[in-house]
């Protein structure tokens, strides 16, 4: 059975315009042009000395608790803002990772004297905003309503209830949250990088999987709460329209009585780099892109001089401007990426260097190669100071815009506070910018640019490149993860010879039902159930030999998507969007949809099928088989060797304009009318989340009108 393309994904296209400044007008036929004699015109005048700026006003005071205060005063709009963030590190949350973050969700669900709904409504009705975090409560509104606002800030910072409805509800989510992230090649690249760029322990090394959430117990997320929100643990930065003296006095009114505790000095083992160059692999099937991340820990503190030189190295390399040398090599010379970019990040528990993108499966090893020459090329060549000035240009003018934002300015401030930096740190930003030399880009380079000491991270299609990138680790070899970051055993099984791709086969149809019994169904109609974006709805789909389908999904009420195949026309209606084709993608998938049972095909002319081995899916070990069908299209299916059942297919999909990889997983096998039939399909890789529909009825060799495949 295949839903891939049950759905349509609507994108929109944003066009741009590009200007092109006149060089030179003419007015009443007269053209002002300068005389050529006048040469110095040519060349731009010479930059003058960096000025000193001045950050904007601001103020700092304690409150007898410890709770230290930041008030940054801005009077263009009636709007004032509250921001409590702790100041201790991360916490290393162990076999329940992810309470921390349910403990900042919790606080604004419920107090001891309001329901969530009760904060919701107050909120909504000031037309203010407020949200909490493990790190602490934001709010935000009109002047006029701060009173009211600070009321129910600082009751939802002090007084929270945990609700244990509304810790499931939490659970819940994040478990629907997981889901999604298990089947997204950006994320999974991500928690690999957590796993192989910091030690066991380290907080920076913890992912959040199915297991530790549902671990999370209630009482561990009021102990964090307990523990870590304390008033000399924390930040009250306030910004907007307001005086110093309305801010002391809202200080003291509605945090004053915040009582202040004991915080726990917190350890970590130090994050190293790899002493050699190792490449760490997880397998997206089906994939036609590659996740490529060269990353490893450094050592560099927020607010040093270090930092300094290397932010200004990282947009030479790879940061914010387009010019940087791995966007220039990898999209516009080599065309391997629409995107190449590096990051070097200081922080006082661990900072890190990545250097990432995606690009296309068949130039995943060259842009590795490319990656590690520009890393090598940056750390081993002066810059020119052509791009040293394009880099600080761009990066003082980054700065100077962020003066215009009081929330800069206060995050300035607090990072003065914070890290201990010297007073004027930002006031003498510019000057210390301009000092930079290429000396200095080339030392810090050396320092942190080390392409020898890299963990090499791709997600993949391991079946077309994992073979490739061997050359890569230091030992020749590649480890293997899973979604979630877990190193994987890889266990060398050889299949007995009497095994191949065409007896996993057979034994699949045999297990539904076998070859004659599928012969002697001519008609088929099926109905699942399904929930969208909160929205119930039914998938109907109707089969008739030999080539006939209709499939309809939506409500009672309405219609979402409708497909229809009459055996010669293929019909598809979504919106204002109808199509009656012959030919073309949309003909395929509608062709494709009237195949009673398509393994039946499977071992005949036109199929190429290969065995590729054994792989796990969800727990069970599977025969992994490469389908190519006569069009030439490609599939990954897996078969359980226990039960010889199908139980993922994975398939890359055109779906307006976009190449997707989309994965459906079936189970829960339930025999009816003697065909074993999934209750149970998943779809990943078509939306945010995947897409479970469940089996409602199946119905075989019942009268079915032509009149239902009709297409006018």
């Amino acid at each position: 059975m295949k839903f891939q393309h049950i759905l349509i994904l609507f994108f929109a296209i944003l066009l741009g315009t590009q200007c092109t400044p006149k060089v030179a007008e003419t007015v009443q036929g007269e053209i002002t042009m300068q005389s050529t004699k006048e040469t110095w015109r040519a060349n731009a005048p010479k930059p003058g000395p960096a000025r000193k700026v001045q950050m904007g006003n601001y103020n700092v005071f304690d409150l007898d608790n410890g709770l230290k205060v930041i008030v940054v005063e801005n009077h263009k709009l009636p709007r004032v803002s509250y921001q409590v963030s702790l100041n201790n590190l991360a916490l290393y949350e162990g076999d329940q990772a992810g309470y921390v973050s349910f403990a900042g969700s919790m606080l604004s669900r419920g107090t001891s004297s309001k329901s969530k709904a009760d904060i919701d409504k107050m909120v909504d009705q000031l037309g203010a905003s407020l949200s909490t975090s493990s790190n602490g409560v934001f709010g935000s509104a009109l002047t006029k309503h701060q009173g009211t606002l600070l009321e129910v800030m600082s009751d939802v910072l002090l007084n929270p209830s945990f609700p244990k409805e509304e810790f499931e509800k939490v659970k819940t989510q994040t478990l629907s949250g997981l889901q999604s992230a298990k089947d997204d090649p950006n994320t999974i690249a991500s928690n690999v990088v957590a796993n192989v760029n910091y030690p066991k322990g380290h907080p920076y090394g913890e992912v959040q999987t199915e297991e530790t959430v549902n671990r999370i117990e209630l009482k561990k997320c009021k102990e964090y709460y307990d523990t870590y929100f304390k008033p000399n643990n924390a930040y009250l930065t306030i910004v907007g329209d307001i005086t110093l003296a309305e801010a002391e006095a809202n200080a003291v009114k509605y945090f004053g009585n915040w009582k202040q505790g004991k915080i726990p000095v917190l350890e970590y083992k130090q994050a190293m780099r790899p002493q050699e160059p190792r490449v760490a692999f997880a397998n997206k099937d089906g994939a036609v892109q590659s996740v490529v991340k060269i990353t490893y820990p450094i050592d560099m503190k927020p607010g040093s001089q270090d930092a300094l030189h290397a932010s200004v190295m990282n947009a030479i390399l790879g940061g914010g401007i387009f010019l940087g040398r791995l966007m220039q090599n990898l999209r516009e010379d080599k065309a391997f990426t629409y995107g190449a970019r590096s990051s070097v990040n200081a922080d006082r528990l661990a900072g890190s260097f990545s250097a990432g993108a995606s690009v296309r499966t068949e130039v995943t090893d060259s842009s590795i190669v490319e990656f590690l020459y520009e890393m090598d090329r940056i750390a081993t060549e002066p810059v020119s100071e052509k791009d040293l000035r394009l880099a600080k240009n761009s990066m003082a003018g980054a700065f100077a815009r962020s003066l215009e934002s009081p929330q800069s300015l206060a995050r300035y401030a607090q990072n003065i506070v914070r890290y201990d930096l010297p007073e004027d740190h930002y006031d003498t930003y510019l000057e210390r910018l301009d000092a930079v030399s290429i000396a200095d880009v080339q030392n810090i380079a050396k320092k942190h640019i080390t392409k020898d000491n890299a963990n090499i991270v791709v997600v993949g299609n391991k079946d077309e490149i994992a073979e490739k990138l061997k050359v890569f680790d230091g030992n020749g070899q590649l480890d293997f993860y899973d979604a979630f970051g877990n190193i994987m055993e890889i266990p060398d099984v050889s299949l007995p010879e009497d095994i191949t791709a065409i007896s996993v086969i057979e034994k699949y149809i045999d297990r539904m039902g076998g070859k004659e019994k599928w012969q002697n169904v001519k008609t088929m109609a099926s109905t699942y159930s399904m929930e969208v974006m909160g929205m119930k709805m039914n998938v109907d789909i109707m089969k008739k030999a030999p080539n006939k389908a209709a499939m309809k999904i939506g409500s009672e009420a309405m219609t979402m998507q409708e497909q229809k195949f009459d055996g010669e026309r293929a019909f598809s209606a979504a919106g204002n969007n109808v199509q009656t084709v012959t030919e073309g993608p949309l003909f395929e998938q509608a062709k494709s949809m009237a195949v009673m049972f398509k393994h039946l095909d499977y071992t005949g002319e036109g199929y190429n099928l290969e065995l590729k081995g054994l792989d796990n899916v969800n727990g069970e070990s599977c025969y992994k088989i490469i389908v190519v069908n006569p069009s030439g299209k490609k599939t990954t299916e897996y078969y359980s060797v226990k039960s010889g059942l199908l139980m993922r297919e994975v398939a890359t999909e055109e779906t307006m304009g976009q190449t997707m990889t989309v994965s459906q997983d079936f189970a829960d096998y339930e025999t009816i009318d003697g065909f074993p039939s999934p209750k149970k399909v998943t779809t990943s890789g078509m939306g945010p989340a995947p897409f479970v529909m469940e089996l409602k009825s199946v119905k075989y060799n019942q009268e079915i009108d032509d009149a239902v495949f009709m297409i006018k």
